[in-house]
C-alpha cells in the first residue's frame, strides 16, 4: 500500500509526479529544486541560496509526515557544475549535522527550470 504525500509548504510538482510517496516503511521524496513555495519562483542568490531552498523544501515534505532530516537514509544530489561541490557540501552539512545519510552526487547537463541543484531523498517513515 502506498500513500501520496502533498504539502503546501513545499512547491507543487511541475509534472506528472508526487512530492513524495510513503510505502513499505519509507518516504520517497521526489527531486526538490529551489522553488520558493510561496512565490512559485526559483530563488536568487547563487548555488548556496538554491541549496538552502532545496533543503528547506525537502524538510517541509518530511515534516508534513512527522519526521525530519534525521530520518533520511539516502540522498541523490544533482548539480549543474561540479565546481560548486564544496559550496553545496557546506550548506548540506548545515542541515545534515551528525548522522549523514548515504549519498550520490552527480553533475548533470541540465536541470528543470535551469536550476543549479536538485536533491531527492529516501527517509524512514
Amino acid at each position: 500500500m502506498k500513500t501520496i504525500i502533498h504539502t503546501d509548504k513545499a512547491p507543487a510538482a511541475i509534472g506528472p509526479y508526487s512530492q513524495a510517496v510513503k510505502a513499505g516503511g519509507f518516504i520517497f521524496v521526489s527531486g526538490q529544486i529551489p522553488v520558493n513555495p510561496a512565490t512559485g519562483e526559483v530563488v536568487e542568490g547563487g548555488v548556496e541560496a538554491q541549496t538552502k531552498q532545496v533543503l528547506e523544501n525537502l524538510t517541509a515534505i518530511l515534516n508534513s509526515q512527522g519526521v525530519g532530516l534525521d530520518a533520511v537514509v539516502k540522498t541523490s544530489v544533482f548539480i549543474k557544475d561540479m565546481n560548486d561541490f564544496q559550496k553545496i557540501n557546506a550548506i548540506y552539512g548545515e542541515y545534515f549535522k551528525s548522522e549523514h545519510p548515504a549519498r550520490a552526487c552527480v553533475e548533470v547537463a541540465r536541470l528543470p527550470k535551469d536550476v543549479l541543484v536538485e536533491i531527492e531523498a529516501i527517509a524512514i517513515a
